[in-house]
């Protein structure tokens, strides 16, 4: 059986927690920050949580994890 590959995009895209999970950067917060409040930039810098429902798409892009 040859090897898996990894796929790159998602690779530099996640990041695995320690349980298992995997966590994302939040879209919108690159340019035009000047109509959005502090607040909610600041929500913007922490990662997300990736949904359970995408947890298929992630195993087969990262086989071997991260």
């Amino acid at each position: 059986m040859p090897k898996l590959k990894t796929r790159k995009c998602a690779a530099k895209r996640l990041k695995e927690t320690g349980t298992g999970k995997f966590r994302h950067h939040k879209a919108g917060a690159r340019h035009l920050k000047s109509s959005k409040n502090a607040k909610r930039k600041m929500n913007l810098r922490q990662d997300a949580p990736v949904s359970s429902a995408e947890k298929n798409r992630i195993k087969s892009a990262l086989p071997y994890g991260l």
